[in-house]
């Protein structure tokens, strides 16, 4: 589509003036907005998927580890590890006494319900959570700490710290603390590390994690009983499990996140009434050190010594950790760890609320995608069969000369192939070139040519509508034939084009576009999108009755019905959509031949096909804004406004828009989720696009050879497409306005011989 006239300009314009002009062409403040808005989805996307801690797919790497470095006192000592200068001391929990935990909360459903049951009997109990949990259900922790519950550090993602740096450790305990002290104002000098449940679990790749775990003041709180309620064996087993032998005191471990904890939550309330009516107490680990602590012998108690604060506790500026036990766990966050924390909370609620939102988007348009496909491709089928039916016909041949106009702006690379193919048409014609002002000897050319049924007007540089405008004024046949400078027609193009208006109810007819400079990388992406994207559409919107544009490249129209609606209109940028909206609208049928093919030039550079395909979309947007009276009109305005103008707001606004959501959570779910089943989905709807693509080819009979681009198509130009429209609608949200812009042509698409197509 020739879309490359410029709107007037002064002849003797300054370089100045100029370099204004092309500054203003990509406003530099959107740009930036565009990119901030691009940093601020993939950030928020890394933040969610460093959440559900699915980076990797975290696991335990082993389980046979040796533990030859590990002290026996530690592998056969109590629950509670500490060090005291340098010294990894244990201590066991008292007897009749039970130390309730739970690991990997905290969640919504089940913690609550945990909770509710722990306030209903009056026991504490002490949770060990998982800090992208934390940051992702605050009002949960804030009430366990409220209800005197005690809270220690899972690592922030859930992953096996013993074979992790020394970076990663500080920053998964950092980041949770964090998120604790976001979430209930506290911090924590308890830790348990994941996969790691009894002491025995210490081998010789996690011992130096526990060692400096210590160092930084941190109790490591491992279990000797376990509920194994993760297993689901049933509520016995589960109490069974749970219970302490010969009345000892245990450390005990269930779980109120992770999975369905129906078991667990029938099984404790159960437990607990079992064990007080033993004759147990229950406390958190804290109280179980503290009593642990005063039935020591004198000589064991470390009085008024002090280690420094933990370095992954932020927030403990003027707190210190003292190896007293009957100092409490928890520490009152500082002013800056506290903000920091609800900063980390809020930024994690934008991604809780953000990504699922764009996923439900995501849905919608993959619904609307695939239904798209899906009508193109019954539709275009109907099409087919329908125009190529033997007895169908339009009406009478039509036979009387046409008008073929040409506008024409600085084509000298051009002009000449398209007059000399226009010469060979086997339809009477007269050729009407209208001179646009041009400065290389456009009319010169057309002139110096001496092809029979030429006229070159020449007109001061006014636009291609005004272009138009004139050569329909000045055509002598009631059908008119509108093409670019830069286009190519075959010899029957004409002929096939014409028919149509056999019918008195058609007054515009939109051709086949080819491009005709496909050997290139660029050219056969845009051939794929010319044969598939507009072509495929064309028969659907045709079938449809609701065509929404008439190419520049190859249109043909009755006289007396452009001039009926005021002729080519300035007001907007694709005077092509305009004119064929205003032409539904003024009750005239516009239909699609596709035997009608025309050879265009397509940008050669991707500098240029921006350029183009922005001023497209933007055009298209105006149009559309102009005619958006339509929805509500009555008759053949009102048919276009309710069924052809969502159409298009559908598949050429709204769907392309959001379609990089497909690519960008396929990247997303590649990295995060499960590479194989994100790359295989992918895949299918790639192969969708195949299938449509290569119908589209049979019903063109154009060659499959370029489909083998369509791959990297996807990959690259499409998302390029998806860059322009988007900057399209930030240009019209904002108010924006665009110039016309003259792309360089290179005049390679030659005359096509008969039958052959373009040389």
């Amino acid at each position: 589509m020739n879309r490359n006239q410029v709107r007037p300009q002064r002849r003797h314009a300054t370089p100045s003036r100029i370099e204004r002009v092309r500054r203003q062409a990509v406003p530099k403040p959107r740009v930036i907005i565009a990119l901030l808005l691009l940093l601020g989805l993939v950030s928020v996307m890394l933040l969610d998927g460093y959440l559900r801690a699915e980076v990797g797919n975290d696991q335990r790497v082993r389980s046979d580890a040796s533990a030859s470095k590990v002290p026996d006192s530690v592998l056969d000592g109590g629950p509670f590890l500490s060090f005291q200068g340098g010294t990894a001391r244990t201590r066991s929990v008292p007897d009749k006494t039970i130390v309730l935990t739970f690991d990997d909360g905290p969640d919504p459903e089940w913690t609550q319900k945990v909770l509710d049951i722990l306030d209903d009997n009056e026991v504490p109990g002490t949770f060990f959570l998982v800090g992208s949990m934390v940051s992702r259900y605050p009002d949960v922790v804030r009430r366990m700490v409220d209800d005197g519950n005690e809270v220690g550090v899972h690592t922030f993602t859930h992953v096996d710290l013993s074979y992790q740096s020394a970076a990663r450790v500080t920053r998964e305990i950092a980041q949770t603390q964090l998120a604790l002290a976001g979430a209930a104002g506290i911090t924590t000098t308890l830790f348990r590390a994941p996969y790691s449940s009894t002491n025995d679990a210490i081998d010789n790749y996690s011992w130096p994690v526990y060692k400096k775990l210590g160092a930084m003041g941190y109790t490591s709180v491992f279990i000797d009983t376990d509920s194994e309620d993760w297993q689901q064996p049933g509520v016995s087993k589960i109490i069974k499990w749970a219970t302490p032998k010969s009345g000892k005191g245990a450390s005990v471990l269930f779980h109120d996140a992770g999975g369905n904890r129906a078991q667990t939550l029938e099984a404790l309330p159960q437990y607990i009434k079992k064990m007080k009516s033993k004759g147990y107490t229950f406390t958190t680990v804290s109280g179980a050190q503290q009593q642990t602590q005063g039935q020591q012998a004198q000589g064991q108690q470390v009085q008024g010594q002090q280690t420094p604060a933990p370095q992954g506790t932020p927030g403990t500026a003027g707190n210190t950790l003292q190896s007293n036990p009957e100092q409490a766990a928890h520490r009152t966050a500082d002013t800056a760890t506290l903000w920091e924390g609800r900063a980390l909370l809020g930024a994690v609620a934008v991604a809780e609320w953000t990504v699922p939102g764009l996923a439900a988007v995501l849905a919608v348009v993959g619904v609307a995608v695939l239904g798209r496909f899906a009508m193109m491709l019954v539709l275009a089928r109907r099409h087919y069969r329908q125009r190529n039916r033997r007895r169908f016909s339009w009406g009478p041949a039509v036979t009387e000369p046409v008008s073929v106009i040409v506008p024409a702006y600085n084509e000298k690379e051009c002009i000449a192939n398209t007059l000399n193919s226009l010469a060979a048409s086997t339809h009477p014609i007269e050729i009407v070139v209208v001179d646009d002002g041009s400065t290389d000897g456009t009319a010169e050319i057309a002139e110096s040519l001496g092809l029979p049924n030429v006229r070159v007007i020449r007109q001061p540089n006014a636009g291609k509508p005004a272009a138009l405008n004139n050569g329909v004024r000045q055509a002598r046949y009631d059908i008119v034939v509108m093409m670019d400078g830069d286009t190519v027609f075959e010899p029957d193009t004409v002929q096939r084009l014409v028919q149509p208006f056999g019918d008195p109810e058609v007054g515009a007819v939109a051709g086949n576009a080819k491009v005709g400079n496909r050997t290139t990388m660029i050219g056969a992406w845009q051939h794929i999108e010319y044969v598939m994207g507009f072509n495929l559409d064309r028969r659907m919107y045709d079938l449809l009755r609701c065509m929404p544009t008439i190419p520049g490249a190859i249109g043909a129209f009755r006289r007396d019905a452009v001039l009926g609606v005021g002729g080519m209109s300035e007001d907007t940028l694709a005077e092509d959509t305009d004119i064929t909206i205003a032409l539904h609208r003024a009750g005239w049928r516009v239909v699609y031949a596709e035997h009608a093919r025309a050879w265009t030039e397509a940008p050669a550079s991707l500098g240029q096909l921006w350029r183009q395909r922005y001023r497209w979309s933007y055009g298209t947007m105006q149009a559309l804004w102009k005619h958006r009276k339509s929805v509500t009109d009555r008759g053949p305005s009102g048919r276009f406004g309710r069924v052809g103008m969502p159409l298009v707001v559908l598949f050429q606004i709204v769907t392309p828009v959001f379609a990089p959501l497909i690519d960008v959570f396929t990247v997303y779910a590649m990295i995060f989720v499960d590479f194989k089943a994100s790359l295989l989905a992918w895949l299918a709807v790639l192969l969708v696009q195949l299938v449509c693509a290569g119908y589209a080819f049979r019903l063109d009979r154009e060659r499959y050879r370029y489909l083998l681009m369509l791959p990297l198509q996807q990959i690259a130009y499409r998302q390029l497409m998806y860059l322009v429209l988007i900057h399209s609608c930030v240009t019209a949200a904002t108010g924006g306005r665009l110039r016309w812009q003259k792309l360089k042509r290179t005049g390679e698409v030659g005359t096509p011989a008969p039958g052959t197509g373009v040389r």
